[in-house]
């Protein structure tokens, strides 16, 4: 299997600000890989909020991540500033393909990259359900 290339700040359009924290390193003085993920998932749900698409508790439709994966090119580590650079590579009827860059800030080459799916079901049956036309209106922007 090849191994990717970073990522670069050209490829996304969209960013959101993100803190490491001082739990966050691992015994071997980085970022632990599992850290990563839960940096993806904050600013990809930070954002669906901030869009007013989500609504963690209330809301009648949301997101459950049913694939993922993540490619490390160099370490991130207490106390960087990350942004993270998200676009959607794929959206179906009721999932979408995030791709998610970690970049430290102001360089310009992503430390790491990688993507998640997400399928959006009903919060109480948690069957899957289409995106409703607003959610496509907004998500289709950084597609």
């Amino acid at each position: 299997m090849a191994r990717s290339e970073p990522h670069s700040r050209a490829d996304y359009s969209l960013f959101w600000p993100l803190q490491t924290r001082w739990g966050d390193n691992d015994a071997y003085g980085h970022m632990n890989n599992v850290v990563h993920y839960a940096l993806f998932d904050t600013a990809v749900n930070a954002w669906l909020i901030d869009q007013g698409l989500l609504d963690i508790h209330s809301g009648k439709l949301i997101g459950l991540v049913v694939e993922t994966r993540c490619s490390y090119f160099s370490e991130l580590a207490f106390p960087d500033s990350v942004e993270a650079g998200i676009r959607i590579a794929k959206l179906g009827t009721s999932s979408v393909t995030y791709e998610i860059a970690l970049f430290r800030q102001s360089e310009t080459q992503a430390a790491a990259q990688g993507s998640f799916v997400h399928v959006y079901v009903d919060a109480t049956s948690r069957k899957p359900v289409a995106l409703p036309d607003n959610w496509r209106k907004i998500l289709e922007k950084i597609t």
